[in-house]
C-alpha cells in the first residue's frame, strides 16, 4: 500500500502561545505547593528546559545508563515484529508520546517505510524546539515521511488527537517514562490513554525491569556527575525562570534505591540552614539543613506487575519484548 503524502502544518502549537504568561504562572504555583509540602517535593516534568534536555541527552550516552541502550537492543532485534504488528491492519495514526529526539522510533519508522506501510506518525512533546528540530531530522533522515509534530502535555494533545485524527491509533509511550508515575498515578495515565482509544487500538510502552539494585542505582548517579547537574538544574531554571536566588552549591544530588518496593528516587538536599527567596512566588522558603526536596521517582516493574497493570487500565496484554539480559521490555498493549 503507497504511503500518503500530507500538505498539513507539519507542527500543531497546543501551547496557547496567547497567555504567555500561563506556563510561569503555573510554574510559580507549583513550586509554591511543593516547597510548602512536608516533606518538600518538586516534579520531574520541569526538568526539561532546554539545559535539562541537553543534559538528558547526555545521560543517555552515559555507560551506566543502561535504559536507553537496552530499549535500543529491543527495538533493533524485534522491529520486524513490532512494524508487522502496528501495520498489519491496514492505515493507522502513530502517535509517540513524549518523542523528544525519537532516536529509537526512528528505527521502527523506517522499518514501516520498507514495509510500504500506510500511516502518519505524531510526535507529541512539551518542548516546541524538540518537534521543530525532530521534523527537520525526519525530512533529512525519512524523506516522504507522513508526519505532523504535536506541541503540548499528554492530556491536551490526546485530546487534540481523539478530535482531529480518525481511525485507528497506535500509541508509543518509549523510554521507561511510565516508572515517573506513583503506582496509582500510572494506572490513571494508562487509563486516559485508554479513553482515548477505540477497540482494536494498541499503546507500544517501554518499561524498566527490576534488576541487581548496584545497576539500578549507578544509572542515577553516574560517575562524571551528569545525573546531579542534571538534577541540580531545576533550582537553576527557577532562578532563571521565577527570580529565585537559590544558592545551587548549597545542595547536593542524593539517590536511593529501594529493592522492596522497586522504586528508585532522587533527592536535592540542602547543606546547611537557608532561605530562598523567589520573586514569582512572593515568598521565602526555610530549608533545615540536609533538608531534602523529592525531584523524581523511577519505579521499576516485574512481569506479574505489567500484567496486573495492563488489565486494570481496560487492556489486554498482547506481546513482550525483552532485550538478552533481561532488563528493559517493550509491551504492546490491545485495547478492548
Amino acid at each position: 500500500m503507497e504511503l500518503k503524502t500530507t500538505t498539513l502544518d507539519p507542527l500543531i502549537n497546543l501551547t496557547r502561545k496567547e497567555n504567555g504568561n500561563k506556563d510561569l504562572t503555573d510554574f510559580a504555583n507549583h513550586v509554591t505547593a511543593g516547597l510548602s509540602h512536608t516533606p518538600k517535593k518538586l516534579s520531574s516534568r520541569y526538568f526539561y528546559d532546554g539545559p535539562g534536555s541537553a543534559l538528558f541527552q547526555q545521560i543517555m550516552e552515559l555507560p551506566e545508563y543502561y535504559p536507553t541502550r537496552c530499549e535500543y537492543e529491543v527495538i533493533t532485534e524485534n522491529k520486524s515484529a513490532i512494524a508487522a504488528h502496528l501495520a498489519s491492519e491496514g492505515f493507522f495514526h502513530l502517535i509517540d508520546l513524549g518523542a523528544g529526539d525519537a532516536l529509537k522510533t526512528k528505527i521502527l519508522l523506517k522499518e514501516l517505510q520498507e514495509r510500504r506501510a500506510a500511516f502518519e506518525y505524531l510526535p507529541v512533546d512539551i518542548s516546541e524546539d524538540a518537534m521543530q528540530q525532530l521534523s527537520s531530522s525526519l525530512e533529512k533522515e525519512i524523506p516522504g515521511l507522513n508526519h505532523q509534530a504535536v506541541v503540548g502535555d499528554y492530556n491536551d494533545s490526546l485530546e487534540w488527537l481523539q478530535q482531529n485524527k480518525s481511525g485507528r491509533k497506535v500509541i508509543l509511550f518509549l523510554g521507561s517514562n511510565i516508572g515517573n508515575f506513583e503506582h496509582e498515578e500510572s494506572l490513571g495515565f494508562l487509563r486516559k490513554i485508554r479513553s482515548h482509544l477505540e477497540p482494536g487500538d494498541s499503546l507500544l510502552m517501554g518499561i524498566d525491569l527490576r534488576k541487581d539494585p548496584d545497576t539500578i542505582l549507578r544509572a542515577y548517579n553516574d560517575f562524571a556527575g551528569v545525573t546531579a547537574a542534571f538534577n541540580l538544574n531545576l533550582l537553576h531554571r527557577i532562578n532563571r525562570e521565577l527570580g529565585g536566588n537559590f544558592d545551587v552549591n548549597g545542595f547536593i544530588h542524593y539517590p536511593i534505591y529501594n529493592p522492596q518496593e522497586g522504586v528508585m528516587r532522587s533527592y536535592l538536599v540542602s547543606k546547611q540552614e537557608q532561605d530562598v527567596y523567589i520573586q514569582a512566588t512572593g515568598r521565602s522558603f526555610h530549608f533545615n539543613a540536609w533538608e531534602a526536596i523529592h525531584t523524581e521517582s523511577s519505579y521499576k516493574y516485574t512481569l506479574p506487575q505489567i500484567q496486573a497493570m495492563v488489565e486494570a487500565s481496560g487492556f489486554t496484554l498482547e506481546t513482550i519484548f525483552q532485550d538478552k539480559e533481561g532488563c528493559f521490555a517493550d509491551v504492546i498493549f490491545h485495547a478492548v
